[in-house]
């Protein structure tokens, strides 16, 4: 432990927590991160436990050793998913987020020394990594209980692993996590909480829950929101890939959105029936399936899955946005995985994985094979929809570590269906191009959308906020939505699109509309979109869509690119879901429109609120077909 003393440069506080802990563990490989995970090295079952002031000793996590990895449960549905409402911020530099002396009345202070002095009573891991990647990235600690060693080793996979004997003397971390789990059940009526500190010179997360998602994930997203918005730039919500066409063209899409909006499902090869067949989509009245065949799909190189670092080292002059990834490990959603054969690429990583893996609501026996398609079952009986895995990027086939230019950015958002009984805000077509301006909308309103699996309840549709990373950004929402919009301002020769994912219209058709868009924009690559073959949208906050569309010798129907087009749909649905729609922005849009917003976006903001036309918003940012 003095060696790890001398080479960290760490506040006095820290230094005794580390000091003062019955036990103190910096683990040098990851191999000895997931022993730790076990309890020993007799176990095959392990319950991560600790004893509550008033309730004994409460179960929070079981661990079982699997051939393939360590399989995390939870006893509680609610630990199984993140709790959107879960940021709390407690410093005064400045934030629209619920600040914790508000909500409790009191200052923080006395909880965080509350928190120091039981990390000194427990056996402690001590984990040194980068948020943000070793290239880029930000000097980082973890300080967490020995026993949920599984917490460090997801923020080693995801975050990158540091080992000790590498790192130089003056090692300053930037960011310190510090996970204190039974603090939900003493001071917060068992909630995931997870409270964000901020100085000049040091971000504090203090994490009172082991679901790593708000905190070894998120948090550290937080942590680079909030140095950006001190540098100047920000990090996107986003999976990227590149495409490589039949003929070897090549195409960069940057696919944003909400949590479910099909960021991962980006980086996935189409997927078929067991006889090779795609299913387009199945009407949700008839039950009608619409198929397509496409015999030679691109190739799909994965960039990034959820964090997409735009740091401005990496920025050049093509005049496109230049993204890298911003984590080491994917923290991949598995719901989509039902049966064998769904995701044959995922299915052998995971399966048989060179290394092992760590996984998360999975009903994943002692000394068995963790299978993907087998998902914890909730209380109710029903699958867990937030069944997860952490794959290092390292294993996954054909990834791209360079940064990218990015040639097309696409905004995804989960619908649920539409017809003129039950009309909704699913009108969106297959895809739609986006003037930038619009594009910008997207991104401030970013609607979070119809039964999303990752967080604990969607009430219908609301707005994951500015960025779609809102829930985890610590500062002001202007200020993100000023820096997303200088962001587009400067990215003249990258272009915009609109997918849905789960419904158009009256059929069901999950995430095959992104993979069709992908398979023809990729086609076209960086040929423009010919003006005679596009639309204005009958809702104008969908830009414009396709009059029609072939791809691979087969032309898609109207009815999916244009789903007022559809008999159960009609105009009377689609208007009154556009009308649905468009409220839903007036309502978001108004917090925006202040004197902090850049000129720009305000006269964006105002030509929406007059219901300005598509010329116009071409006019304020000029538009690449």
């Amino acid at each position: 432990m003095k060696e790890l003393i001398k080479k960290l440069n760490l506040p006095e506080e820290v230094l005794s927590i580390i000091q003062n802990s019955k036990k103190a563990i910096v683990a040098k490989s990851q191999e000895e991160l997931l022993e730790l995970s076990y309890g020993s090295a007799e176990n095959d079952e392990f319950d991560v436990s600790y004893e509550v002031k008033g309730k004994g000793t409460v179960l929070e996590a079981t661990v079982n050793r699997c051939k393939n990895g360590a399989v995390v449960n939870y006893p509680e549905d609610y630990m199984r998913r993140r709790d959107p409402d879960c940021l709390i911020v407690a410093d005064e530099l400045g934030t629209d987020k619920p600040q914790y002396k508000d909500i409790y009345k009191t200052e923080f202070e006395p909880l965080r020394q509350e928190t120091f002095e039981w990390l000194k009573e427990q056996e402690i891991i001590i984990l040194p990594f980068m948020s943000g990647g070793k290239e880029y990235g930000y000097e980082s600690l973890l300080i967490a209980p020995l026993n949920a060693a599984f917490f460090a080793y997801a923020v080693a996979d995801i975050q990158g692993f540091v080992n000790i004997d590498e790192i130089p003397d003056g090692f300053t971390p930037k960011a310190i996590v510090y996970l204190a789990p039974p603090f939900r059940h003493t001071h917060f009526n068992g909630k995931q909480v997870v409270i964000h500190k901020r100085s000049k010179e040091l971000h504090e997360v203090f994490s009172y829950n082991l679901y790593p998602g708000p905190s070894a994930k998120k948090g550290i997203y937080g942590v680079l929101l909030n140095i950006g918005e001190k540098e100047g730039w920000t990090t996107v919500h986003a999976s990227t890939v590149k495409v490589i066409t039949p003929y070897d063209n090549e195409l960069v899409i940057l696919h944003e959105g909400a949590s479910g909006g099909g960021k991962s499902e980006m980086t996935e090869d189409i997927h078929r029936e067991l006889d090779g067949r795609i299913i387009l989509g199945t009407n949700t009245v008839t039950g009608e399936k619409n198929y397509i065949e496409i015999v030679d799909t691109c190739e799909v190189q994965p960039v990034t899955d959820d964090m997409a670092l735009c740091h401005p080292k990496m920025q050049n002059d093509s005049h496109k946005l230049v993204v890298q990834d911003a984590e080491q490990g994917w923290f991949l959603r598995l719901d989509n995985i039902k049966k064998y054969g769904s995701s044959p690429k995922y299915e052998s990583i995971i399966v048989q994985p060179s290394e092992k893996l760590l996984f998360f609501n999975l009903d994943g026996l002692p000394n068995a094979t963790c299978l993907p398609w087998e998902h914890t079952l909730d209380s109710d009986g029903t699958p867990c929809p937030n069944p997860r895995v952490i794959i290092p990027r390292k294993m996954i086939p054909g990834i791209v570590s360079k940064p990218v230019e990015v040639d097309v950015r696409s905004f995804g958002v989960r619908v649920p269906p539409c017809t003129k009984e039950n009309p909704s805000y699913g009108i969106i077509g297959l895809f739609h191009i986006l003037p930038p301006a619009l594009a910008w909308l997207w991104r401030l309103v970013a609607p979070r959308g119809y039964n999303n699996p990752s967080v604990t309840a969607t009430k219908g549709m609301t707005s994951e906020g500015v960025g779609s990373y809102w829930p985890f950004a610590t500062g002001k929402k202007v200020t993100q939505a000023n820096l997303l919009l200088d962001q587009i301002r400067k990215s003249t020769h990258t272009r915009y699109v609109l997918i849905p994912n789960q419904h158009i219209g009256a059929y069901e058709v999950g995430f095959m509309p992104e993979w069709i868009a992908r398979e023809y924009i990729a086609r076209r690559g960086s040929a423009k979109f010919k003006q005679e073959l596009l639309t204005e949208a009958r809702c104008k906050l969908l830009g414009y869509c396709q009059t029609s569309l072939k791809l691979d010798g087969h032309y898609i129907r109207k009815a999916f690119l244009q789903p007022e087009m559809q008999s159960e749909v009609g105009l009377e649905g689609y208007d009154k879901g556009a009308k649905i729609l468009t409220d839903f922005f007036k309502e978001e849009l108004v917090q925006y429109n202040t004197e902090e917003l850049d000129p720009l976006g305000r006269q964006i903001i105002e030509c929406f609120i007059r219901d300005g036309s598509l010329e116009e918003y071409c006019d304020i940012i000029p538009m690449r077909f």
